[in-house]
């Protein structure tokens, strides 16, 4: 025979049958964050890579980075990430390697001295607990004027080595052997 009904009815009974399954919202998920990286022109390249933040305080709702350097970043006036930063100090946070390529003036020195101080946590009197390398001096003056403004206010020394002679009067003269 035939059997009639509603089409309401038959609506309702599709969509009772199509739940969505944990693979398809997975699937979902993974084409949104596809969709934002085209969108930003990330390219990514890895296996279980963490998701890209779209805010700075996401930073501090999924990595839990110090309110006092959130504070620093508002004050700086950084209020969206860049491309780089989206990407990368997610990366970094999990604890991963990374190698980045991005233009001058992109925010590559604030992508990663975010990471750098909330792995270091909270100042100790241990001596240098991070060193970054920087082939010129411009640039490293640049990254010591960025650490300094990010750590203000949290207790962190920022220190700027460029000779080896300054670096004895400033530390000691057995700083070399020190550190």
């Amino acid at each position: 025979g035939i059997k009639w009904m509603s089409s309401m009815k038959v609506k309702f009974e599709d969509a009772k049958d199509k739940k969505p399954t944990a693979e398809k919202l997975e699937r979902l998920r993974r084409e949104k964050i596809n969709r934002f990286r085209n969108q930003h022109r990330i390219n990514v390249q890895g296996t279980d890579l963490p998701d890209p933040i779209a805010t700075f305080e996401q930073l501090q709702e999924e990595y839990k980075v110090h309110p006092k350097i959130m504070e620093n970043i508002q004050a700086a006036g950084f209020h969206v990430p860049t491309p780089i930063q989206m990407q990368a100090i997610p990366t970094m946070l999990h604890g991963r390697e990374l190698l980045a390529s991005a233009p001058t003036g992109s925010g590559k020195t604030l992508a990663f001295c975010i990471p750098l101080l909330t792995h270091l946590k909270q100042p100790r009197n241990k001596g240098f607990r991070a060193l970054i390398i920087s082939p010129t001096r411009e640039l490293a003056s640049q990254t010591h004027r960025e650490l300094v403004k990010l750590a203000e206010g949290t207790g962190f020394r920022i220190h700027m080595i460029h000779k080896a002679a300054d670096a004895a009067k400033k530390f000691g003269p057995k700083s070399s052997k020190k550190f």
